[in-house]
C-alpha cells in the first residue's frame, strides 16, 4: 500500500502540472472503488482552478476555489501526468483533464478513493479522525512521550496506527525502528523520553530518505512520472530475514505483529 513517501512523491510530482490550472473535463471510467466516484464530478469539476495540492497523511488533496478533490491511492494506485489523448489501459478508471494533459488514476484492486468535498477538508470523515503528520514539527520526543504513557501496545503497531501518526507503515516503522535501535515488540509505554526523541528523529530521517528515492515499489506503485520508487533496495531490515545485518552482521529476523511480517535485527535492537 503506498504510504506517507509514495504520496508525497505523488504530490510534489503532479503539483507543478495541475497548480494555477483549470479543469477541462472529467472522464470517469469505472466509479466502483472503495467509496463509488461520486456521479457529481464530471458535473462540478470542470471549471474549477486547483490552487494548491497538498497532502494529509495518504490523502492527495488537490484545492479548487469551491472545494477539493480527495485521491486515496488504495493498495495499489497510482496518479500520473499524462497526455489527454493517451489511450486508457486497463484499470485507469478516472481522468482529471486539463487541456493537453490529464491525472489519470490507475487502480488494478480499486481500493482507493477519488471524491468531491465541498466545505473544510478537515471535516471530511476520512481526514478527520487523523492523527499528527511525523514531518511537523510538532511531532517530536515530548509528544511521543506523552502519547504514549500508560500504553500497552508493542511501540510498531502504535506507530502504524494512522489515528495516533499518520502514513507510517510497515516498511516505514520497521526501519525507523532499526534506527533508533528499539525492538518492534517493545512495550510502547516503557519508552523513555530519550528513547523517544532518538524515535522520533529516526522516523523523520527513514521517511525523508524514502521521499528522496521516490518512494518505495514492492509490487505496483509508481511515481507521477511512472517511475518507480527504489528504497526498499536501500532498507536496513525490511524483506531482508536471514541476510546479514548492514551494521553489525548478524541475521536480520522475521516475526508478525498485528498480522504484518516485522523484521528486526537482535544484536542492533534492544
Amino acid at each position: 500500500m503506498p504510504e506517507l513517501p509514495e504520496v508525497e512523491t505523488t504530490c510534489r510530482g503532479i503539483a507543478p502540472h495541475v497548480e494555477g490550472r483549470t479543469v477541462t473535463s472529467v472522464i470517469v471510467r469505472d466509479a466502483r472503488m472503495r467509496r463509488p466516484v461520486p456521479h457529481s464530478l464530471a458535473l462540478e469539476l470542470p471549471g474549477e482552478q486547483i490552487e494548491r495540492v497538498q497532502r494529509r497523511g495518504k490523502y492527495l488533496l488537490l484545492q479548487a476555489q469551491r472545494g477539493t478533490l480527495l485521491i486515496h491511492l488504495g493498495m495499489s494506485g497510482n496518479l500520473r501526468v499524462i497526455e489527454s489523448t493517451a489511450p486508457p489501459r486497463k484499470h485507469d478508471h478516472v481522468d482529471i483533464v486539463f487541456g493537453t494533459r490529464a491525472l489519470r488514476y490507475h487502480d488494478p484492486r480499486r481500493f482507493g478513493v477519488v471524491d468531491w468535498w465541498i466545505g473544510p477538508i478537515e471535516a471530511h470523515p476520512l481526514v478527520a479522525p487523523l492523527g499528527i503528520e511525523p514531518l511537523a514539527a510538532a511531532f517530536d520526543g515530548a509528544w511521543l512521550y506523552r502519547a504514549t504513557r500508560g500504553r500497552r501496545s508493542a511501540i510498531k503497531l502504535f506507530l502504524m496506527d494512522a489515528h495516533t501518526i499518520v502514513g507510517v507503515g510497515n516498511i516505514y516503522a520497521s526501519e525507523s525502528l532499526f534506527r533508533a535501535g528499539i525492538r518492534p515488540g517493545t512495550q510502547t509505554g516503557r519508552l523513555s523520553l530519550a528513547r523517544c526523541e532518538k524515535l522520533v528523529a529516526a522516523v523523520k530521517e527513514t521517511l525523508l530518505a524514502a521521499i528522496q528515492a521516490g518512494g518505495s515499489t514492492l509490487r505496483d506503485f509508481v511515481g507521477s512520472d511512472g517511475a518507480p520508487g527504489y528504497f526498499q533496495h536501500e532498507a536496513y531490515v525490511y524483506g531482508r530475514a536471514g541476510s546479514p545485518c548492514r551494521r553489525c552482521g548478524g541475521p536480520i529476523r522475521q516475526t508478525t505483529l498485528g498480522q504484518r511480517s516485522t523484521f528486526w535485527c537482535p544484536k542492533c535492537q534492544n
